[in-house]
């Protein structure tokens, strides 16, 4: 399996008994069943399952400091936007990270990307977003620069400039879009720090104008839009995400028959298509309608997971455990969500010729399962990590060689 799966396609299941496969320069040349004759070095799984890697299109791994106390704040009844307006949320964070050094933010995200891969993530999405300055936002992206010279795993760097406007520019937001498209770009361009942009587009953040006129500079770049949209309500994130020919569009905890036939239209364009990507950690977490995913697929859309790990609204880094969220509280059924996490995934952030599906010519990442019925057993038994191994381009991998 080579692309992407949609609608009635998530729920086909492709598996191979008693199988081999052959791994030559990290890369999968061979997949068998019975006994192989290929000559090499030859290493027995012991019989576990092995599935493609975990691909986690959107993360938020750099950041400061955790955010315990607005926890509590939302424990007692406040809500999202009324945290941010108390100054918490994405403004907090950006304090915080602001007073802390390159390093010390690096060796942070190093222990959470190990983590990541241990739970058999092996292609990971790292945004900016809470730096809102450009020292910050720089900084934010030469840490993930430094990852991905670190690890093995594929890692991709988004610019997030646009994820809240900073208290000094709440009456005049325009200065700060300013700010992003005048100064952060160009030097972010310049040391070639980012491979996508992202903007938040919703009530409270940036409007869809606002938005566009972001993605279009970005554009200017070559950097294509992934955009968070809908997760405060219906607020036109979609239309502009598909407008602007975004890869994927972000949330959509709020998303009607409008917005679906949009995404499935957006399939058949050159581009190929803006990929729905859910986010039920968040949903999880804030107490807030979960994606309607169910509808989507039966809609004959494509829809990705991911876990949007980040310190205020989804602290989860396991992919296991938003499989599990999907089918419980999502509808999906195990199939779908597994699907989600791999290929569609793998899609969302144009990877789907490298990564996401077993197949001959792809990398050989994988993860080993002891847990017999893998696709079932791993969202039915929530809160364990079933991943016995983890191997990126056919190597295992060691958390000791990256601490």
């Amino acid at each position: 399996m080579g692309t992407f799966r949609t609608g009635n396609q998530m729920q086909e299941i492709n598996s191979l008994s008693d199988a081999f496969f052959v791994v030559e320069n990290g890369k999968i040349v061979k997949i068998g069943s019975g006994e192989c004759t290929e000559n090499g070095e030859f290493i027995s799984l012991g019989g576990c399952e092995v599935l493609p890697g975990f691909v986690d299109s959107h993360t938020h791994i750099v950041f400061a400091a955790p955010r315990h106390d607005e926890f509590e704040m939302r424990i007692k009844g406040a809500g999202y936007e009324e945290i941010a307006a108390a100054g918490g949320g994405i403004l907090n964070s950006a304090l915080k990270l602001k007073e802390m050094s390159e390093d010390d933010l690096f060796e942070q995200a190093k222990k959470r990307v190990i983590t990541m891969i241990q739970h058999g993530t092996t292609a990971i999405e790292i945004k900016s977003g809470y730096g809102l300055s450009v020292d910050s936002e720089i900084k934010m992206l030469r840490v993930i620069k430094r990852l991905k010279q670190h690890f093995p795993a594929i890692i991709k760097a988004t610019f997030l400039g646009a994820h809240a406007f900073p208290k000094e520019y709440k009456s005049r937001p325009e200065d700060y879009i300013k700010l992003i498209v005048n100064d952060m770009l160009p030097q972010i361009v310049s040391e070639d720090l980012a491979d996508h942009i992202d903007v938040f587009c919703d009530r409270g953040f940036f409007t869809p104008e606002q938005t566009d006129f972001i993605l279009k500079a970005g554009i200017k770049y070559s950097l294509p839009g992934k955009i968070h949209g809908n997760e405060l309500g219906l607020t036109g994130g979609v239309q502009v995400a598909v407008a602007n020919e975004a890869w994927s569009v972000d949330h959509l905890e709020h998303c009607s028959e409008i917005e679906f036939e949009l995404l499935r239209q957006s399939m058949k364009q050159p581009y190929g298509g803006t990929m729905a990507v859910a986010l039920p950690g968040t949903s999880y977490f804030l107490g807030i309608p979960y994606s309607p995913t169910r509808k989507m697929i039966d809609f004959d859309l494509p829809v990705a997971l991911a876990t949007d790990f980040n310190p205020g609204s989804s602290p989860i880094c396991s992919l296991q455990t938003i499989w599990a969220l999907a089918c419980t509280q999502m509808k999906m059924l195990p199939i779908e969500a597994f699907y989600a996490i791999t290929i569609n995934a793998a899609r969302a952030l144009r990877l789907e010729k490298e990564v996401g599906s077993f197949t001959v010519g792809k990398q050989a990442d994988f993860v080993v399962v002891e847990s017999p019925n893998a696709i079932q057993a791993i969202p039915y038994f929530l809160g364990q990590n079933h991943a016995k191994n983890t191997y990126i381009k056919g190597e295992l991998f060691l958390a000791s060689n990256y601490q």
